[in-house]
């Protein structure tokens, strides 16, 4: 398991029309405002404050083909043009399980990364893929 220490920063949040909303730093938006939406959030600010991720080279919610079926995931960051993480984000009260990590390797059936973070905000765990199998890594990955 991965030790997750959140920067102080935290997600600008609003209300319109009754509803909450969070901005989205990588989309550049607003967004609804769900249990996994925060998970998200959070972690992209870990990603961008503690570990000094480059934004840019962060992908948040994009669409995937995995044969006909459209699915999104939720975070990738690139690196020299190619998916390095794909990262699983979870709410809070979603224990990660062997199900979520399923999950993971179906999309990166399309994307091949090299590592693989699975989080719902408290736990996290991480894998990195050598020679076609996954190994548990107890550090979170310096870009």
């Amino acid at each position: 398991m991965i030790k997750l220490l959140y920067p102080e920063k935290r997600p600008s949040i609003k209300t319109v029309d009754g509803r909450e909303l969070i901005f989205c730093i990588i989309r550049k938006k607003w967004v609804l405002i769900t249990p996994e939406e925060w998970v998200r959030q959070n972690f992209l600010l870990y990603l961008i404050e503690v570990q000094n991720y480059p934004a840019s080279l962060i992908a948040v919610e994009k669409q995937l083909l995995l044969g006909e079926l459209k699915k999104r995931f939720d975070i990738v960051v690139y690196r020299e043009d190619k998916p390095y993480m794909l990262i699983e984000c979870k709410e809070m009260n979603v224990p990660i399980t062997e199900r979520t990590m399923e999950q993971v390797l179906r999309y990166d059936v399309k994307l091949n990364a090299a590592f693989y973070i699975l989080t719902n905000g408290q736990t996290c765990y991480g894998f990195i893929k050598q020679d076609g199998r996954l190994e548990a890594i107890s550090e979170f990955p310096v870009y």
